[in-house]
């Protein structure tokens, strides 16, 4: 079975859940764009999968079934693209000065992120992050790269359906590169890359998305790998340059100590609260030029323990 074909059915379920007067085999054929038969095919996959539906009376002559609320709640979750279609309406609620309709639909979607599996959420979070900047609506302070709209929209297209793109982007030479690849999500930060498996490399790789030159959404679907996981594939860098892992640990002032406390440097670190009001980082990771990055925003208030011979050490770009 097609990837759309899947996709129609789940929503044809979660429908079934939500209508309290159930859904016809009419309303089947004018949501889906399909014949009578195939109206009936779908009703039938859907009654014979889930022994919880049930047929509902009608007045209006016309037949019709639900499943109860309650049975579809494990499949029942939101996506990047609708949560980020919430915000930009809360927004748009906020620029009309609609005041307390925009405070409830905040309301709103505090419940439904509460109400989310926290694994999913971590898992989206970053691609809605996205969404509204490329959109406008989330702003940091700062300069910030380019993201055509357009392009992050196919993206996170191809994302939801498991659908192939192909990209044209420019490479560190500047040389424009066209591929094929299969989108698995999208890293934020202060660059945006997208994470996809190459058809060309065989491997997965990281693409800029200010670097994107085209978006190209293919009807290609792709089976996606059960195993990969986005965090472990980045658990050991810091920031998105891949490299080979190295032990670092940090030492910060008593000044700003507390300051450091508050950050998250890396997933593996590990924090020691010296007697003297240090601060003790360590953890394990490569990126080494990111690194360097960051602790410039620290300056004299840190040092570099480990790896030794820090400023001498050649640093990949």
């Amino acid at each position: 079975m097609s990837y759309e074909k899947t996709d129609n059915l789940l929503d044809l379920a979660l429908w079934m859940q939500s209508s309290r007067e159930g859904i016809s085999l009419d309303d089947i054929q004018d949501r889906f764009n399909v014949s009578r038969r195939t109206a009936e095919r779908m009703r039938n996959m859907i009654v014979d999968r889930f022994i919880q539906a049930e047929e509902v009376d009608s007045d209006d002559r016309h037949k019709r079934w639900r499943i109860p609320q309650g049975t579809l709640k494990e499949m029942f979750q939101f996506t990047a693209d609708e949560l980020t279609t919430l915000s930009l309406a809360e927004e748009s609620l906020r620029k009309a000065r609609l005041t307390n309709q925009a405070d409830v639909l905040a309301k709103v979607i505090v419940k439904i992120k509460g109400a989310m599996k926290q694994e999913l959420f971590r898992r989206i979070e970053p691609d809605t992050e996205a969404l509204l900047e490329a959109q406008g609506f989330a702003k940091r302070p700062g300069p910030k790269l380019k993201i055509n709209p357009v392009f992050l929209d196919e993206i996170k297209q191809a994302l939801l359906s498991c659908k192939k793109i192909q990209i044209e982007y420019l490479n560190p030479e500047r040389k424009k590169i066209k591929q094929i690849v299969a989108p698995y999500g999208i890293l934020y930060g202060n660059k945006h890359y997208l994470v996809a498996f190459s058809d060309y490399a065989k491997d997965f790789r990281y693409y800029a998305l200010h670097k994107l030159i085209s978006v190209e959404l293919l009807d290609t679907y792709f089976e996606r790998d059960e195993k990969f996981n986005l965090a472990d594939f980045t658990k050991d860098c810091f920031g998105v340059f891949k490299e080979n892992p190295v032990d670092v640990e940090w030492l910060f002032d008593a000044e700003v100590a507390p300051d450091a406390t508050e950050y998250i440097f890396h997933p593996s670190q590990k924090m020691i609260h010296n007697p003297d009001g240090t601060l003790t980082v360590k953890f394990r990771a490569g990126g080494l030029r990111e690194m360097d990055w960051h602790l410039y925003t620290w300056g004299k208030h840190v040092k570099v323990v480990k790896p030794k011979n820090w400023n001498k050490i050649e640093k990949k770009r």
